[in-house]
């Protein structure tokens, strides 16, 4: 089983270099990153506190359908809503629970399994879930450049989703679970002044080398 794991702070580019990847090498795509925003999205939904003990319950009933385009909960498309400020101020909340990651953690390796490997995306897939993946990268760039990213993509205002990445980069490195890291195993990547183009090429001769 063939698994790319490639981790980072929100905005680095994972989702976009992560899918163009995946089409390069032959192998399937899954943004774990969306499953945690669909465990939230649903969480809202309720009524739940993101914070609270029934959050977990929620993460173990849920059913959530992703194809590399659409994302599902409980029936219910969610593609755009899971990308709203509300989710996206909440998410690293969510994300943050034990329970919850534990049981998403257990889909991811079970769809790697399913698809005889894959490129996964998130926080932790190289230091947690597929800690032996063929390849692990970890991507990131200046808060101001994948705060505009952002913008140029979804819209908002700058200077807001700027401060909205730098305190999910705080959240995201001090939760006690799998908090975002790099080992020295990974490729560790700035792509602040690169673009899409040049971190495939890299990554895919890099993954040639080590697949050859």
């Amino acid at each position: 089983m063939r698994v790319i794991a490639i981790d980072g702070p929100a905005g680095a580019g994972k989702s976009t270099i992560a899918k163009r990847l995946a089409s390069r090498v032959g192998l399937d795509y899954l943004d774990t990153g969306a499953m945690y925003r669909a465990i939230t999205f649903k969480v809202l939904r309720e009524g739940l506190d993101p914070a609270g003990s029934e959050v977990a319950a929620a993460a173990l009933s849920a059913s959530i359908e992703m194809d590399g385009v659409s994302v599902i909960v409980d029936g219910i498309d969610a593609t755009a809503a899971i990308r709203s400020p509300d989710v996206t101020s909440q998410v690293s909340i969510v994300a943050a629970n034990s329970q919850v990651r534990e049981a998403l953690r257990a889909q991811q390796r079970k769809w790697a399994e399913r698809m005889g490997g894959g490129v996964l995306e998130g926080r932790d897939i190289g230091t947690v879930v597929f800690p032996d993946a063929v390849m692990k990268v970890f991507l990131t760039a200046s808060p101001t450049v994948r705060a505009e990213r952002r913008v140029a993509e979804l819209g908002g205002d700058l200077k807001e989703i700027e401060a909205q990445i730098r305190l999910r980069d705080e959240l995201d490195s001090s939760r006690s679970d799998s908090p975002l890291r790099h080992d020295d195993d990974y490729i560790f990547l700035d792509t602040t002044e690169m673009d899409i183009d040049e971190v495939v090429d890299q990554l895919h001769r890099e993954y040639v080398k080590r697949t050859n």
